[in-house]
């Protein structure tokens, strides 16, 4: 199985939302920009956010048994994929991609 490296590559926050739907919240989400962790054999890593692991991981798991080419040809490089955590309010988006 290949490893899968995932970087936080971007994060949104939507205000609007969050004062028209949001409960306040004293803390949500502990990623950095440019944070990144390694799968092994498809596995969630080390202090990845539970909720975005579930937004990944069936892709993670694809790249690691090497498969890619998501959508027939979305992304530029066929073993990876940018991948959204689920939260509406401030979604992080994620660089996923297979190395050596």
């Amino acid at each position: 199985m290949k490893k899968v490296r995932i970087t936080a590559i971007r994060q949104t926050t939507y205000p609007d939302l969050m004062a028209k739907y949001e409960n306040p919240i004293e803390h949500t989400c502990d990623v950095s920009m440019g944070q990144e962790w390694i799968s092994e054999d498809g596995c969630c890593p080390e202090g990845m956010c539970p909720s975005a692991w579930s937004s990944m991981r069936e892709f993670v798991e694809a790249l690691a048994r090497g498969e890619g080419n998501f959508y027939d040809g979305w992304m530029q490089n066929p073993m990876s994929a940018m991948i959204s955590c689920n939260d509406g309010f401030r979604p992080v988006s994620f660089y996923i991609e297979a190395i050596d």
